[in-house]
């Protein structure tokens, strides 16, 4: 792996167990930014990527490796693990922040044109990726409210299948673009997005750990079928935003001068279903013009979705209800959830 330096990241080559500090803060201050970490494995003929940190509200995936690094344990193959949003994560209060009021969000920057820091350092994690070319990359995340864990795929085969196994037996296939790692890598190896579960929730810690330990200890990812044949998918998921200009909050009724409030315990929905006319929220005035649902094709499905009776924002048709999130921030800036109608999600 030689002559591989990106000048935007760091990197640490097979560090000892002391090297990594006695807590993930620790460590994370000593790594000092976005840093490259490579450790030999048994087999050195092959090489296994992981991701994560790139939201530095996101730390299951990034305690995962901590605590692997203090086991000093040799992983099966080699495995390259990329930490991204080191300076957000320690920001106060620390795990809190999902990028610096300055930056980009790192995992929107994964496209062309490659501007700015965050789109020159994205630039920099594909080039070394792909040098590396590893036969499967898992890029770790939570999620921002309460949520199963699941994984993320742009690419459906028996490959994203097995990955995704190592986490859950959910699997959302989007053809959604947004610019993430993963979109930009799948014509280059197997890649799964594994969203851990919530983050700050302790189960999201040991999820990540065992599929760490699972990924980098595995002799072959492939060659059981029946450790991924349970894994259910979920396709097409359309996005709901906040319309521009607009604000949200949370709550157990209308938060007065606020265009959208959402239930406080909406993240209770995550990968369940709400039949027609269930309760999401209410709106400030009484029409749909606070939210916008939109599929890959960027075609408006907000009317067909949802609508709105005295004052309440309510679902049309049956729909699952995934990647929802209580942080009125990351649903102003990101999106508020995403949906699919259970005509088409079983």
């Amino acid at each position: 792996m030689d002559g591989l330096n990106p000048t935007t990241t760091g990197e640490w080559s097979d560090p000892k167990a002391q090297d990594a500090g006695a807590t993930v803060e620790e460590f994370l201050t000593r790594l000092g930014g976005p840093t490259w970490i490579f450790l030999s494995g048994q087999d050195p003929s092959r090489t296994r990527a992981v991701t994560t940190l790139l939201h530095g509200n996101e730390p299951s995936g990034v305690r995962a490796i901590f605590q692997w690094l203090r086991s000093g344990t040799r992983p099966r193959v080699n495995l390259a693990c990329f930490i991204g949003a080191v300076d957000a994560a320690l920001a106060e209060p620390v795990f809190a922040h999902r990028h610096l009021p300055d930056c980009r969000d790192l995992n929107r920057c994964f496209r062309m044109p490659f501007e700015g820091r965050e789109g020159q350092m994205a630039a920099a994690v594909l080039d070394r990726l792909r040098a590396i070319n590893p036969e499967a990359l898992v890029d770790f995340h939570n999620t921002s409210g309460r949520s199963p864990a699941y994984g993320v795929t742009t690419r459906l085969g028996e490959q994203q299948k097995a990955l995704t196994a190592l986490v859950s037996d959910h699997l959302i296939v989007t053809d959604l673009r947004l610019g993430t790692l993963m979109e930009a890598t799948e014509d280059d190896f197997p890649t799964v997005t594994a969203e851990c579960g919530g983050a700050g929730d302790a189960r999201s810690d040991e999820t990540a750990m065992a599929a760490l330990r699972s990924y980098a200890m595995a002799e072959t990812l492939w060659n059981d079928p029946r450790r991924y044949a349970h894994v259910k998918t979920f396709h097409h998921p359309i996005r709901v935003s906040l319309e521009a200009g607009k604000q949200v909050a949370y709550g157990n009724a209308t938060v007065p001068g606020v265009d959208l409030t959402l239930r406080e315990d909406a993240d209770q929905f995550n990968f369940g279903v709400l039949n027609q006319g269930e309760t999401l929220g209410w709106v400030r005035d009484s029409t749909l013009g606070v939210v916008v649902a939109r599929d890959a094709k960027g075609r408006d499905r907000t009317r067909e979705m949802f609508s709105v009776v005295d004052n309440r924002l309510v679902v049309a048709q049956a729909s699952r209800i995934m990647m929802m999130t209580t942080n009125p921030h990351i649903a102003a800036s990101d999106c508020l959830f995403y949906c699919l109608p259970v005509a088409f999600s079983e």
